[in-house]
Parts: C-alpha cells; structure tokens; sequence
C-alpha cells in the first residue's frame, strides 16, 4: 500500500531550496525511514529563475532514483521506525507559488509573488511540464482563472491556496477547472457566518480536494473534528508540509515557528500525523485512505 505525501519543503536540516541534488535525495530518505512511500518535493515561491533551478535539482534527483544512484550524505537514516526504510519516490515537483496573494502569504516571500499571465507561466513551466504535478493558485487575483483553465488544461493539478477568495470565487476557480486546495484553514480567508470563504467552500463542496497538516499546531482538535464530520472523506489529503527544520519522530513545544511567530511548515509526517490522529479516535480505515487512495485519485485526476 503506497502512502503519499504531495505537499513536503524538507526534513532533518535539508530543503527544496538547493541546488544541490543530494539534498532531494536526502529529503527521500529520510521520509521513506518513516514508510512514507511517495514524495512530490514542494518548492516555495521564489523569483522564476529560482523556481527553474530547483526544478532542474529534483528531476535530476528523479533520474537518479531511476538509476539507483544513492545519495552521497549523512542524513540518511535519522527517523526512527518506519517500513522497510527504502526511500521514498519522487513522482514530481509541487510549485507553491509563484500566483498567490499577499496577504495570506503566511511564511511565504510575498515580494517573489507574481500576477497570473500565460507569459509568466510559460516561463516558468517549459521544459518541466512533465514533472510538475501540482501548481497552487490563488483563485481570486487577477488573471488567475484563465491561469487554472490553461494548467489543468495541461494535465497539472491546480490547488487553491494561500488565498483570500470569497466562498464564490474559490467556487469560480473549482469550475475553471481547480481540484484542491492547499492546507485548508492555514494562509486563507477563514469561514464567517455572512461569508464563509474559500474555506467553507473547501468542506461544503463534495468534488474538491483538501489538504490538511494534522500536527498538534496548524489545526485545533476541534476543527479538524469539524473537518472530518463535515467533509466526505474520500476528499481529504494529509499533507506534511514539512521544513528544513523539521526533525522527525518529534514536534518541540510550540511547533516550529520563525521569530515572529508565524509557524513555517508541519512538523510531522505523514506517517506520524495518521499515527497520532488514530490514536485520537478517528477511523484507522480513513485516515490511512487521506495518505493512499484518496492522493493516488487526486492525481491521476479522477474526481
């Protein structure tokens, strides 16, 4: 049984902003000592020509995972438990950016976002498209829905995300052809009762996909109570969202958090989080399906 993660920066000191390929590779290991079998590295937004080069980092780490190269690092191996300790397979690169708004730009460099453009996309997309597997998009910024017809149009999962979209807009960024949206609650207008937002959407709407980071620090209990008994739960995603500083098998006091308090990624993963959530109740046959079937159907596009 695969276990996916779609949505991962890093892990153990190492992160997607490199250009060094043993850091992606490393990034593989040590979630796959975790029996986490498959990774879409996620690379946060960065002026293009950035984003290129990273990309260009993670399909070299994927032609090496082709060829059975190993990595020359000392990470390898810091989790504790797991499966088989093989690691996991990169299956594509996830852009978190650079088409978001600003003000839900949560840990993200809002000064390298920019304004959704068939220009701007094409430059940042080609001669990857065959590697990106996932775009996050605000849906609400201008341009931003012939941005999402044209991406999924192209076989790419558009997620909305790090957004401040009206329950309509987000509804309007779904129909434009938007599958998912990224990290619910976290970086997004939040639900109130004359207008519940691109996250009430996210657990009204029965077709769309979300993201949730079930370590102890982006959701309360509560909500996530509130997520699993309003959402069907054949459209939840556990994402890690893992950092640079994540360290695995562990989460600190406050959750990992940059000097003005704003937390900068999950500290668990995906293996961890399912562990701790059936361990607070919930059903152990759906939350193992929130990091098998239910990412697996995302991304072959099956709704």
């Amino acid at each position: 049984m695969k276990t996916i993660d779609i949505h991962t920066h890093g892990i153990g000191g190492v992160d997607t902003r490199t250009r060094n390929v043993d850091d992606i590779l490393a990034i593989a290991e040590m979630h796959g000592s975790l029996g986490v079998t498959e990774i879409i590295p996620t690379l946060y937004s960065a002026p293009i020509r950035e984003m290129r080069a990273q990309m260009a980092t993670v399909r070299m780490a994927m032609e090496f995972q082709k060829k059975g190269v190993p990595p020359r690092t000392a990470n390898v191996g810091r989790g504790e438990g797991g499966n088989s300790g093989e690691p996991s397979h990169i299956i594509g690169v996830h852009l978190e950016g650079p088409f978001l708004n600003p003000v839900k730009c949560g840990a993200l460099d809002a000064p390298s976002f920019s304004e959704p453009g068939e220009y701007a996309l094409m430059e940042l997309l080609e001669g990857f498209e065959d590697i990106v597997r996932i775009i996050t998009v605000a849906p609400e910024i201008r341009g931003a829905i012939a941005l999402i017809k044209k991406v999924s149009g192209m076989g790419i999962v558009v997620s909305m995300g790090h957004s401040d979209a009206t329950y309509t807009e987000a509804e309007n960024g779904f129909r434009a052809g938007g599958r998912g949206i990224t990290h619910i609650f976290n970086a997004m207008r939040g639900i109130h009762h004359r207008e519940p937002g691109i996250a009430g959407f996210g657990l009204l709407n029965r077709d769309i996909y979300i993201e949730i980071i079930a370590d102890p620090y982006h959701l309360h209990p509560k909500t996530l109570e509130l997520v699993f008994k309003i959402k069907n739960h054949d459209r939840i995603l556990l994402v890690s969202d893992t950092v640079r500083e994540t360290e695995a098998g562990g989460c600190g006091m406050n959750g990992i958090r940059d000097s003005t308090g704003t937390l900068m990624g999950g500290c668990m993963t995906i293996t961890e989080s399912s562990q701790r959530l059936m361990q607070l109740g919930y059903d152990e046959g759906a939350i193992l399906d929130c990091i098998t079937q239910n990412p697996q159907r995302y991304l072959q596009g099956n709704r």
